[in-house]
């Protein structure tokens, strides 16, 4: 019975799919006719980045037409007075045909994600379509080579195959990140673009980050006289059905609770799944809603991770962090990780919450290992990466007059 509900689920998924992907690229075909324009479409799912090269774009004083089409698990608010803001992938019939002409008539468009309907557009020609992926480096393998792709039709790897085509460019903070993007969508080495990750900007501006952290400690006073831990682990996708928090609060505060407070930042699919009231008010503190997680890394003093992308970006302020792998071969066996995990990792692994306690009891970090970490993974992430971004694009978004004052590398 089982085995045949499976069946029946995959049938009903595979058919949504195909129906989907059918009915837009008809529709693609349709916005095609009309031609291109001085326009950037913004499609988000993250939202840092695009918010990042917008503000970047005002700031060059950049005159075009600029849409986002922002999904449902874009936190930021991107309605700006002078832009064109449509909810996108829904199943409203207007939003999904004004989503496709824009798209369509568009010189440049800008992704954060994976996105399954670029697998059956046809760009013109000229058309950027630049992949400014949600993650500064990866320890945990995705794309192509993540390992449950095994598990995967043909169908669907053609899919992927097809999306990743359309990609002129993926942006990269550093040359491992750009091996990797070649190995994950089976890209040549041309298509990457070394100008660094434009939300890493935030972490340059001295002023800005120290604004930043005042206003935070202002609203939230109670962790003013502690320090503050951050545990965020990654998305694991057997959390769906069933979630347990593997790290011991309880334990946690019995030894920690006079000097130190717990930030938890959790996927909101397993967010649901815990009643952070019942967990000691005093010691530990939700910020799975905050909006830009890179504001809460200026307030962090130590990070607790695993396999999350978070400990690069984390890593430009030079702070502590423990890997809390304890799944480790599990997790290497069932979605693989790219190179030695031990080996790769700048801060003390541990597997159980008493390693964690006794690794920041006794200061086990070397701050110098973490900065190597930075400077591999953060090579090109200067503070200038928006303005980099901005400036190579500039000849296809910018009005005629505007070009022809300026000039650009070639």
């Amino acid at each position: 019975m089982n085995l045949a509900g499976d069946i029946l689920k995959r049938l009903i998924k595979e058919v949504a799919i195909w129906l989907y992907l059918t009915t837009y690229r008809y529709l693609f075909l349709i916005m095609s006719i009309f031609p291109l324009k001085n326009k950037i479409t913004f499609i988000v799912s993250f939202g840092d980045n695009s918010l990042f090269l917008y503000e970047e774009m005002k700031r060059q004083q950049i005159q075009c037409d600029t849409v986002f089409l922002y999904s449902r698990s874009c936190k930021y608010n991107l309605k700006f007075k002078d832009a064109v803001s449509i909810k996108f992938e829904t199943l409203n019939l207007i939003n999904i045909i004004l989503s496709i002409y824009h798209i369509a008539t568009s010189r440049t468009v800008i992704i954060d994600n994976y996105y399954a309907f670029l697998s059956v557009v046809n760009f013109k020609k000229n058309v950027k379509c630049i992949q400014v992926w949600h993650a500064a480096g990866a320890f945990k393998k995705f794309g192509l080579k993540d390992h449950s792709i095994k598990d995967r039709n043909r169908k669907d790897i053609k899919r992927f195959k097809n999306v990743y085509k359309r990609f002129s460019e993926v942006i990269v903070g550093s040359d491992i990140m750009g091996q990797i993007f070649q190995e994950a969508f089976d890209l040549s080495a041309s298509q990457i673009l070394r100008v660094g990750i434009p939300r890493t900007d935030i972490f340059f501006n001295e002023q800005n980050k120290q604004l930043i952290v005042t206003n935070i400690l202002n609203k939230f006073p109670y962790l003013k006289n502690k320090k503050r831990i951050l545990y965020a682990p990654t998305f694991r996708d057997e959390s769906l059905d069933s979630f347990e928090l593997r790290l011991d609060l309880d334990l946690m505060k019995e030894k920690l609770g006079k000097d130190y407070v717990i930030l938890l930042r959790l996927h909101p699919a397993i967010r649901n799944e815990l009643d952070i009231r019942d967990i000691n008010q005093d010691f530990v503190f939700d910020f799975s809603d905050y909006v830009d997680v890179n504001e809460i890394l200026m307030i962090t003093d130590i990070l607790i991770t695993d396999y999350s992308s978070i400990p690069f970006e984390y890593s430009l302020l030079k702070r502590p962090m423990i890997f809390f792998a304890y799944d480790l071969e599990e997790y290497i066996h069932e979605r693989g990780v790219w190179f030695d995990y031990k080996e790769m990792i700048p801060g003390p692994l541990a597997l159980t919450t008493t390693e964690i306690i006794d690794q920041i009891r006794n200061n086990s970090f070397n701050l110098e290992e973490i900065e190597a970490f930075s400077d591999m993974w953060n090579k090109y992430s200067t503070g200038q990466s928006s303005q980099q971004l901005i400036h190579y694009l500039s000849p296809f978004i910018q009005k005629k007059e505007q070009r022809e004052k300026m000039q650009y590398p070639g």
